[in-house]
C-alpha cells in the first residue's frame, strides 16, 4: 500500500521521549492515521509505523537508527525513510503484503531497538503486534489496529468486516490487560491516551456492542 498523500506539519511530544504525528489518510477514506518516534536514552530515534513528515523534522529529534512496523499493513513511509536515514526496518514474522524486504524479522519475546518489547496481539491480522516499553514511571503501549480513538470517549473496535478474527482481537486486548502495565496508550488511528490507558482498554471491552460470540465447543 502506497504512502498517504498528506504530510504531517509538526511533531508533538506526548511524554518525555515519545513523539507523535498524524495525517489525514486518503487511502482509508480520510480517516486519521498516527505514527510515533521513540528517543532512546542514548539519543537514538526509533520510528514506529512512520507516516509522511519532513525528514528535517525527524532529524531534529536525533539520529534515526531503526524503523519498526507493528504489522504488514503499516509500511507507510518506512521504505522511503530507510533510504533517507540509512535505518533498518524491522517487521513481524509472517507480515503480509510487504513491498520490500525488511532488514530484520521479530517475534514475541524479542527485544527491539529502544528497549521495545513485541507482544503478539492478533485479530485485525494474524501478524500484528503491540509494542510495549517502560519509560519511568510509565508503561507505554503502541497497540496498532486493535482499537481506534476519536479523542472523545471510549476507544472502539474496528468493524468486524475489516478484521481477520474479531473475537481474537478482543482476546488480545484482554491479554494486554492481563500481562502489561499500560499508562500511555498509542493508537495507529486515533488520539493517544496519556493517563490510565488500562482503564480505557477495560471500558472498550465493557462497552463493546459488536463483540462476536465465541464458537460452540
Amino acid at each position: 500500500m502506497s504512502e498517504p498523500k498528506g504530510k504531517a506539519k509538526r511533531l508533538v511530544e506526548l511524554v518525555p521521549g515519545i513523539h507523535h504525528w498524524t495525517v489525514t489518510d486518503n487511502r482509508i477514506g480520510g480517516t486519521r492515521s498516527d505514527a510515533y518516534a521513540v528517543v532512546d536514552v542514548d539519543g537514538s530515534v526509533i520510528l514506529i509505523d512512520p507516516l509522511p513528515i519532513d525528514e528535517a523534522t525527524l532529524r531534529e529529534l536525533g539520529d534515526v537508527t531503526a524503523i519498526i512496523l507493528t504489522a504488514g499493513n503499516h509500511q507507510r513511509s518506512a521504505w522511503r525513510f530507510r533510504k533517507a536515514f540509512g535505518a533498518p526496518v524491522w517487521a513481524p514474522e509472517n507480515a503480509y503484503g510487504l513491498e520490500d524486504k525488511p532488514d530484520f524479522i521479530y517475534v514475541a519475546g524479542d527485544t527491539l531497538p529502544g528497549g521495545l518489547l513485541p507482544f503478539h496481539t492478533p485479530g485485525p491480522a494474524v501478524a500484528m503486534y503491540t509494542l510495549w516499553m517502560q519509560t519511568h514511571p510509565r508503561g507505554v503501549a503502541f497497540i496498532s489496529d486493535l482499537l481506534t480513538h476519536d479523542s472523545k470517549g471510549t476507544p472502539e473496535f474496528v468493524p468486524s468486516e475489516y478484521q481477520d478474527e474479531p473475537l481474537r482481537t478482543r482476546q488480545s486486548v484482554q491479554r494486554i490487560l492481563d500481562h502489561l502495565t499500560v499508562d500511555v496508550l498509542c493508537f495507529a488511528h486515533g488520539e493517544p491516551i496519556l493517563k490510565d490507558g488500562a482503564s480505557a482498554l477495560r471500558r472498550a471491552l465493557q462497552e463493546d456492542m459488536d463483540a462476536p460470540a465465541a464458537p460452540s465447543p
